[in-house]
């Protein structure tokens, strides 16, 4: 009886350990880099002052960097992260969050009125899963359909089309079996994408990850491809 005892007793030992671990240890599985060898992060106002520097010497490969929200919402860091990443030597594209709100024209005017234009940048993102509502008024009529004008209105500003970065809820709702011949950047933590499993260039792996220059958590991103397949992507469109 007291073996049984002081078994149960290690054995809710062992479990509280694990408990109190696992916030670490779900930071530091990172299947991604297994398979894939260019890595980067996204990140916004919400990792706060990033050490571009420090974040280069890691081996990060590039960074989207959010500009702006909505139609009139920008990011209070990104003019620092735009300009600091480039001294770093990071490549990296700025992202749009896109909300039902807001026609896209009225979202790709504020993109394009805070994002400078950039030779050097990656191509731009516009990142399509808010599902609502909107606190002001009603969401627009065709969700696709303002997806598609904020896509041209961008692409004729800058020159390259942008990505449509999304998560598998909003893709079943809105996306699926539309804007087929789009790159897609997917959200699917931990496990390969199982949608628009052909047509995506960016995973992002991880929602909690850890990298050098960055106080807290960050997202974590495998490009699909070689180094030298991340090189042509990167490369300016003439």
């Amino acid at each position: 009886m007291r073996g049984i005892v002081i078994g149960a007793l290690a054995a809710c030992g062992l479990v509280v350990v694990a408990v109190l671990a696992c916030p670490w240890l779900y930071s530091s599985i990172e299947f991604a880099p297994l398979r894939y060898d260019v890595i980067g992060v996204d990140v916004s106002r919400h990792q706060g002052p990033i050490d571009w520097r420090a974040l280069a010497g890691s081996g990060v490969s590039f960074a989207y960097i959010k500009a702006t929200e909505g139609e009139t919402f920008r990011d209070v860091n990104f003019a620092a992260n735009w300009a600091e990443a480039a001294i770093a030597g990071v490549p990296r594209g700025a992202y749009h969050f896109f909300t039902q709100c807001r026609t896209g024209a009225d979202q790709a005017q504020n993109f394009i009125a805070t994002v400078p234009r950039d030779p050097q940048s990656l191509p731009h993102v516009v990142d399509a899963e808010h599902m609502g509502p909107c606190r002001n008024g009603p969401a627009v009529a065709d969700v696709v359909q303002e997806i598609e004008a904020f896509l041209a209105l961008v692409e004729a500003h800058y020159g390259r089309r942008p990505i449509i970065y999304t998560t598998f809820e909003f893709h079943e709702v809105y996306l699926k079996g539309r804007l087929t011949g789009e790159r897609f950047w997917l959200r699917s933590i931990l496990v390969p994408p199982q949608f628009e499993s052909r047509s995506w260039v960016i995973w992002q792996f991880h929602n909690r990850g850890r990298r050098p220059g960055i106080t807290g958590e960050v997202d974590l991103n495998a490009f699909n491809g070689s180094r030298l397949d991340f090189a042509a992507f990167a490369q300016t469109t003439p």
